[in-house]
């Protein structure tokens, strides 16, 4: 490598963006949909820096099923790139604790996540046959887990962008999704709209001081929310005024961890709950039959996501017709 050719590449790898490529690319190929979420950047400048490290010959594209994938070349660690490549993995290692590196591998792991439950991905991408198992979806399984459940009054709580909100939809006789911003609930009834779902009453709302009145639902779930909420206690009994007597709070959320990245980058109050101080919340607004554990956990992953639900005790003075499962039933009743 000439003078010409060195002084090119330093400048190259002079950018923050394309070395934050480098360093995720090194672990896993990725397309351009993948890394955008990963680091957060425009989908134009993510294409044109992988443009520029392909030119450079630090990283190929190859295609894989009508899917482009990058990643880092297979000489790139011999060849001319060699020193310069040495310099990049110790860097790369010594910065294994900064903030930034750490939100660009929780996003990276996020991201396999999603690939390993969507089979089109999934099934691209496996190289153990084993593994290829067609019309296996985790979508489906839940719908079909719903199929299981009577016609329930279901509040979304914290409904985001809908997605969770439309699957309830398909086997709730009645939704109430909440969220605080109005930008947000647009896109969710835009969507809504495109699945042609009309069984969803949307509202404006903060958890703290739910827009519902009480006793109205059956099931009150908090996915992903509770940690959005400046008083989680207040929340939790939010969700359970609005609850009926024999009708269930359930919440998915995460287990506490230390990414402070989440603070500034997604909003986050809390730094996840751990599995006491969730079963305390649920006591502490009065539910009863309270139950903790993992939902999802995957190595190397800092997120792992609880699951906790809980009962609201029957009260026959309220007027309301209990829902209740029939083991819960034959507990109340004896």
């Amino acid at each position: 490598m000439d003078m010409k050719q060195a002084s090119a590449l330093y400048r190259l790898l002079g950018d923050e963006a394309r070395l934050r490529l480098l360093r995720v690319l090194r672990k896993e190929r990725l397309n351009v949909t993948e890394l955008t979420g990963i680091l957060g950047l425009a989908q134009s400048g993510v294409s044109r820096h992988l443009g520029l490290l392909k030119e450079a010959g630090l990283v190929t594209e190859e295609k894989d099923a009508g899917y482009t994938y990058y990643r880092i070349a297979e000489d790139s660690a011999g060849g001319p790139h060699r020193a310069i490549w040495e310099a990049l993995e110790e860097q790369f290692d010594a910065s294994a604790a900064d903030s930034a590196v750490r939100a660009d591998e929780a996003r990276l792991q996020e991201v396999l996540r999603l690939r390993k439950e969507n089979f089109d991905l999934h099934g691209a991408d496996t190289r153990d046959a084993r593994q290829l198992v067609p019309g296996r979806s985790w979508a489906a399984w839940s719908r079909a887990l719903g199929m299981l459940l009577p016609p329930l009054r279901v509040a979304d709580l914290g409904c985001g962008e809908g997605y969770l909100t439309i699957e309830a939809a398909r086997w709730a006789s009645r939704v109430i999704a909440v969220d605080r911003s109005d930008a947000v609930l647009a896109r969710a009834k835009a969507l809504a709209a495109r699945r042609r779902v009309d069984n969803v009453t949307w509202k404006r709302g903060d958890l703290e001081k739910l827009p519902i009145r009480d006793a109205s639902v059956d099931v009150a779930l908090l996915s992903q929310a509770l940690h959005h909420a400046a008083n989680p206690a207040r929340a939790v009994a939010e969700a359970a005024r609005i609850t009926v007597p024999g009708g269930r709070v359930l919440i998915l959320d995460l287990r506490e961890h230390r990414e402070e990245w989440v603070r500034s980058a997604l909003g986050d109050q809390a730094l996840g709950f751990g599995e006491k101080e969730l079963r305390e919340l649920l006591l502490a607004a009065g539910l009863s039959d309270v139950k903790v554990g993992v939902g999802a956990r995957k190595a190397g992953d800092p997120f792992t996501v609880l699951i906790a639900a809980a009962v609201k005790p029957p009260t026959a003075a309220l007027g309301h017709t209990p829902l209740r499962h029939p083991r819960h039933a034959a507990r109340t009743s004896s």
